[in-house]
């Protein structure tokens, strides 16, 4: 079977371009060559006739594997996309209210910060002030801003407090993981003990 061309993010040195004078080599199964002088140990892989190829130049000595090198690159390259697919990015969303948002759009905004927030996003809250109401007082405002905070169903804290912007009032909220996790230790510790079967 013919193996792609894959294009690893790391550098890796292979047969003739590794430089370190000794190498502890693994074979193509597995096994344990020990530590052998570079020229021995391509001369290994040349017997094999396969590559040899420095995986952790960074040990001392380095480690070395005899394998194809085609196929090294096919496994490395599942290897690093499997472990990017399950890094989580967090980003930071955002949503905009007006003092005078109506309640039912505050709670379909605030279901929608909600679900950001227990997938581990941050989200900032916009709140847009025009003409007069840009110089309505600040406790006024930031009891707007607080109306939305109260319907958000995920324990949350603030992470840059209220602040004037460009459009108006902004701050920025993310998940307050500690409280969620008190939260549900109370709700279990209030559940009833199951009742004890009739003795039959």
């Amino acid at each position: 079977m013919q193996l792609k061309k894959f294009i690893l993010s790391t550098y890796v040195r292979t047969n003739e371009k590794i430089r370190s004078p000794e190498l502890r080599v693994i074979g193509p199964a597995g096994e344990n060559f020990g530590l052998l002088k570079l020229a021995d140990a391509l001369a290994k892989a040349k017997e094999l006739e396969l590559d040899l190829i420095e995986i952790s130049p960074s040990a001392k000595p380095p480690v070395a594997k005899i394998m194809d090198y085609g196929k090294y690159q096919y496994l490395e390259s599942k290897k690093q996309k499997a472990a990017k697919a399950k890094a989580h990015i967090i980003e930071t969303k955002s949503i905009q209210v007006k003092v005078g948002t109506s309640e039912h759009d505050l709670a379909l905004k605030a279901k929608n910060v909600s679900k950001w927030l227990e997938e581990g996003h941050r989200v900032k809250i916009n709140l847009f002030l025009a003409g007069r109401s840009k110089y309505l007082e600040s406790t006024f405002l930031r009891e707007r801003l607080e109306r939305i905070f109260k319907l958000i169903s995920v324990s949350h804290k603030i992470a840059e407090a209220p602040q004037k912007s460009p459009k108006g009032l902004t701050c920025v909220i993310e998940r307050d993981k500690t409280a969620q996790i008190k939260a549900e230790a109370e709700v279990n510790t209030q559940k009833p003990d199951p009742k004890p079967e009739p003795a039959k």
